[in-house]
């Protein structure tokens, strides 16, 4: 039995073809990870009061943390987190009831609040820290405390984005193996 997949009130995480999780991370309740993908050591993927949906070719890399913002009189419908596909999170990030477009890198120890979103091809910078609400404009590199637009990405910036969820597909591959 893999404890690193938990069914809670009654919603089983669905993993799609060739996933990779580590037997450290955990995935609970009503999630949804897409194909060739991967979840890295000590993360943790709550969907457990709202749903998460994480695309293909997609990494969440070691330490991160995904969850969701309940529904409540405050807020109604809560903030479900979807993260799009070829989307790199790295180590230590925090994504918390938010959307994450496909083609986005998320930096070391970033943190994304509820109800922002992250369009497509972005760079979040490491560090960042993305407030509730905010909207991160396609095709930027944004960075700060609260994130601030910084410059366009460059066309290297911008194809970095497939290289690196190609290069996660072909390690998790090892790890499969």
């Amino acid at each position: 039995m893999n404890t690193a997949i938990r069914t809670f009130r009654g919603k089983t995480p669905v993993i799609g073809k060739k996933v990779f999780i580590d037997p450290t991370a955990v995935v609970i309740g009503d999630v949804v990870i897409g194909k060739d993908s991967s979840i890295w050591p000590m993360t943790v993927v709550r969907g457990d009061m709202n749903s998460i949906r994480i695309g293909e070719r997609t990494s969440i890399q070691d330490g991160s943390i995904l969850h969701i913002t309940h529904a409540s009189d405050y807020n109604p419908k809560g903030h479900a987190l979807s993260i799009g596909s070829d989307v790199t999170v790295g180590h230590s990030a925090t994504l918390h009831g938010c959307t994450i477009h496909d083609r986005v890198l998320i930096g070391i120890g970033a943190i994304v609040m509820d109800g922002a979103v992250v369009e497509e091809e972005v760079i979040v910078a490491a560090g960042c820290l993305v407030p509730p609400g905010k909207r991160l404009q396609k095709g930027f590199l944004y960075k700060g405390n609260p994130a601030k637009m910084v410059r366009p990405l460059t066309d290297q910036e911008v194809s970095f984005f497939s290289y690196s969820a190609a290069n996660y597909v072909k390690l998790k591959d090892e790890y499969i193996i």
